[in-house]
Formats: structure tokens, sequence, C-alpha cells
């Protein structure tokens, strides 16, 4: 069995999901997507402190001994050099219904996959173009990386037809907030800003990094904001950036043309000096 084909559930090999399972009928549930370098994940901490929050809006129990048991199958088991780890924590089980049971006992779910890709890969800068599909308004949810992900699949399927690399998602009052799978920045005169994420979307752990590593490690000051398409299309740069990828330039976003990417080289090469590092 290849590498791709490994799946664990509760911490053992499977390959079926026990039902019933709440996840799958109400996407009651959270997962992460890590980056394993020789089988040990990568800003580990902040997958684990970004899945604890979302634990707590869930009023999920704790999962910390069954998550560290499948971490440790998982890693025993990866394949040298870059893979991809999927968890996907349910409720678990139980009786038919929206209620939560009281009992519940949540379900981890790991699913590994190598990457081909090579780490230190410079990806070519991406075409964007505007999904037409919008993040939902639920300021609770935001920044969790919870199962209900419709708008994401309906916008990878715009992008798509559009021979697009991504598309750039939008809030119901037309503002900013991500690509689909990613994270945006844009340099405006000398400072780094991201979409505020206080209404929707995800908050991203490669997304924390720039803001708390990379960027002030080159003196770059960063903030987050309210911004419009138009706003992006007059930035210096544009990148996004996310678990699997790291850091990816934009080349395009509607009539929008970008060239040169000094600050994506720069962030990007501290991405790669942090991959070494394993932090």
């Amino acid at each position: 069995m290849t590498p791709a084909e490994l799946t664990w559930v509760d911490g053992e090999r499977a390959h079926s999901l026990p039902l019933p399972d709440r996840g799958l009928a109400f996407g009651d549930g959270l997962f992460e997507t890590l980056l394993l370098v020789d089988g040990r994940p990568v800003l580990l901490e902040y997958h684990r402190q970004r899945l604890a929050r979302g634990l707590k809006v869930l009023a999920f129990p704790d999962v910390g001994r069954a998550l560290d048991h499948t971490l440790q199958n998982v890693s025993a088991a990866a394949p040298s050099g870059a893979a991809a780890l999927r968890v996907t924590l349910t409720r678990g089980g139980g009786p038919r219904g929206y209620l939560p049971p009281s009992g519940a006992r949540p379900r981890v779910i790991a699913q590994l996959a190598p990457q081909t890709r090579p780490l230190d890969a410079w990806h070519d800068p991406a075409k964007l173009g505007v999904a037409a599909i919008r993040w939902p308004t639920q300021p609770q949810l935001a920044g969790i990386k919870h199962l209900n992900r419709l708008e994401q699949v309906l916008a990878a399927k715009e992008y798509r037809r559009g021979g697009w690399d991504e598309a750039l998602m939008l809030d119901q009052r037309g503002r900013a907030v991500s690509v689909v799978a990613g994270n945006l920045f844009a340099v405006i005169g000398d400072r780094l800003r991201t979409p505020a994420l206080d209404s929707c979307g995800i908050a991203g752990t490669r997304r924390r990094a720039v803001m708390e590593r990379w960027a002030p490690a080159l003196g770059l000051a960063v903030d987050e904001a309210a911004l419009s398409p138009a706003d992006l299309q007059a930035a210096r740069e544009l990148f996004y950036c996310n678990s699997l990828v790291g850091i990816r330039a934009v080349a395009a976003l509607g009539d929008a043309r970008w060239r040169d990417f000094p600050v994506t080289r720069a962030l990007h090469e501290r991405y790669l000096a942090t991959l070494e590092a394993r932090a």
C-alpha cells in the first residue's frame, strides 16, 4: 500500500468510516491540513492552537490524547521528504437530529499523501479571477476551520472553468476575504495588509506566520484591514499562502498585472528557513 492510501481512524489503520458520523451528516467537526517534512509537522503549535479554538467554539470534548496518538502513528509511517496530512475531527456518532449527544466521543480521522513538488520550489505566479459565490457571514465561526466548505467547492469549480489558478473570494459586502484555499496579502505603500477575518474566513497558520514571524523578520509592518478588490488591484504586490503551497505570488487579478515580487520572494525565503528548522 502506498502512502497516498494511508488512513487512520481513532489512531488505527482503516479503510472505511464507522457510521453514523455527525461529520458526514451535519459537517459537525473541524479539520487541519498539515505539511510534514520527514514525518515532522511544520508549525504544529499553530495548528494545535487553531484547532483548540475550534473545539471550544463547537463545544467538543478534549481530544488531546487521541490526537497525539494519531500523530505518532502517522509520523512513524510518513515517507521521507514532504507529505500532506489532513486530520479531521468529527463529533462521532449519535442519534438522529441536530442536537449533539451529551456523551459524544469525537472521532479522529487522518489521511496521509506524499507531496511530489520540491519544497524549495518557487511557484509560478498565479492568475486570479473573482468568484461569483461569496463567503457567508457568521462571526461565531469566523477563523476556525470547520467542515462546511461548500462555498469553496463551488468557487473551485469556478476557477477551473475560468482557466484561473485560484479565485478571489469576497464577503457579502463585496470585501476581499481570501482565495479559495489560502489567505491573501497585499503590499500597499510600505505596509503589508491582509483582509480582516471578523465575520468570515479561515485564519490560516501561514497567515499567522507571515504576520508574527516572517514579515517582522524583514522589518515589514503588517496589519489587518477591510480591502476591496480595487485596493488589491492597486497594490504593489499580491500573494497568497497556505500550508501546502507555502507562499505564492499573484501575477494577475482582473485587469491588474504584476511582474516583480521582491517582498513576496523575501517572505518565501523566510518560509524556507522555517521548513529547514521544522518549527
